[in-house]
């Protein structure tokens, strides 16, 4: 589903330019240029973002909030060209998730818009599996489209990715867009003792065949998650069924099968965990789920998704505290989507304040160069010195990512280019 902006501006010209922002980040666009206009609109359709101006024809902008429902409202964003002291208070107080003083960065807004482009993910609808892929940064973007491609097919399919990351959601969104009649089913190889591995795929005898996973995925989808941790036999099992040699199940149509392997497989063949023949026989055609760290502002998204779900469960009314994003886009979340949700819980049962702060657990990995992910310095140290070490520590930890640096500094992306060009001048080379 497209998600609708509503940008609430008498300033046609701002209206203009931010529409055209939010319609290239693929949203639809409202605008209303009066408060009534705006009253009416919202009272008829859900917006996923109120785009809002305080000085309207015929009132305070903050007063459409007075009884919006905001479970079909998504997020605030006042953007102002006469800021004050009572109206910042406000702000506050209310739902909104940003303040912007006109003229403000592009950017800015991109963020935000950002943050609520969520793909609508094939069959999943507002399943649970759907908000660990909610998003729409590019890597997302471009999996969504291969998993459309690649799910109506009967070929084995390869799922690579980090642990955390959702690969099991991907492969349930496979199976939802496959069409298929059967079940989805799924048999977790790193929670069964290794002698219980076989048995759940095939069954021990023929006499209970009919209770192993190929039997109950017969004519669906069945995910073999984490591949790598099967034993030798049962993988050259395995093979034969993907080559036609073996039938896993008599009178029964055969499911499609998904694999998991945690990381790069090409290691975990390396290392004697994943048969190089059974590699070779399902990785030609295998997805990549990307880690959260790719995913720029989905974890942001994802964050806020997690606490409206709390919201329903517990019957409250939390949110992220304005300014709560930027520890978020900060870490590196080594645990993936599974890291910040349990974060999201912590912050969520022991905070009191409706407005959380998700706070990572433990520190950010250092940066491939061997620099730590912190820097100091002694006092008397140059502000100058101080922005080179600062910026390129910070470039160094993000993998040279400039878009990623600015917003761990809070800069923008054009004074990154701009001091990596007065760098380049200093060295006598080109920016990179």
């Amino acid at each position: 589903m497209t998600p609708t902006v509503l940008i609430v501006d008498d300033d046609a010209g701002f209206a203009r330019a931010a529409g055209r922002l939010a319609a290239d980040e693929g949203c639809g666009v409202q605008l209303a240029g009066t408060l009534a206009e705006a009253r009416a609109f919202v009272r008829d359709h859900a917006t996923d973002l109120i785009l809002l101006d305080l000085t309207l024809p015929d009132g305070n902008g903050m007063d459409l909030l007075d009884g919006l429902d905001l479970a079909r409202h998504g997020q605030i964003v006042v953007a102002t060209g006469r800021p004050s002291v009572d109206t910042a208070v406000r702000a506050i107080a209310s739902p909104v998730v940003e303040y912007l003083v006109k003229p403000f960065r592009p950017e800015q807004l991109q963020a935000v818009l950002r943050r609520i482009a969520r793909r609508s993910w094939p069959g999943l609808g507002g399943a649970a599996d759907a908000i660990e892929l909610a998003g729409g940064s590019p890597a997302m973007r471009r999996l969504a489209d291969l998993v459309l491609r690649v799910a109506a097919g009967d070929a084995p399919l390869l799922l690579c990715g980090e642990p955390g990351s959702g690969r099991a959601a991907v492969a349930r969104a496979i199976h939802a867009a496959s069409g298929r009649e059967g079940a989805f089913v799924a048999v977790d190889c790193g929670a069964l003792p290794a002698a219980r591995m076989e048995a759940a795929l095939f069954g021990e005898t023929d006499t209970d065949s009919h209770a192993c996973a190929f039997a109950r995925a017969a004519g669906g989808s069945l995910l073999v998650n984490a591949a790598e941790r099967l034993p030798p036999h049962v993988q050259a099992r395995l093979l034969a069924v993907v080559e036609g040699r073996q039938v896993a199940t008599v009178d029964a149509p055969a499911p499609r099968l998904l694999f998991c392997v945690a990381g790069d497989p090409a290691r975990s063949v390396a290392e004697g965990l994943l048969r190089a023949d059974l590699y070779h026989a399902i990785g030609a055609l295998s997805l990549r789920v990307p880690p959260l760290r790719e995913r720029g502002q989905d974890v942001v998204v994802l964050a806020d998704m997690f606490i409206q779900r709390l919201n329903e469960g517990h019957g409250q009314d939390k949110r992220l505290a304005p300014g709560a994003d930027h520890a978020l886009l900060r870490h590196a979340w080594p645990g993936n989507v599974r890291e910040l949700r349990a974060a999201v819980h912590a912050a969520y049962l022991l905070q009191r304040s409706p407005l959380l702060h998700v706070e990572p657990q433990g520190s950010v990995p250092a940066p491939a160069d061997g620099e730590g992910a912190r820097i100091g310095f002694s006092v008397g140290t140059s502000l100058a010195d101080l922005e080179r070490r600062a910026v390129d520590a910070t470039l160094a930890h993000y993998g040279n990512d400039k878009a990623a640096a600015a917003r761990a500094l809070g800069i923008s992306v054009r004074t990154i280019y701009n001091y990596l060009a007065r760098r380049g001048e200093e060295r006598g080379r080109p920016v990179e």
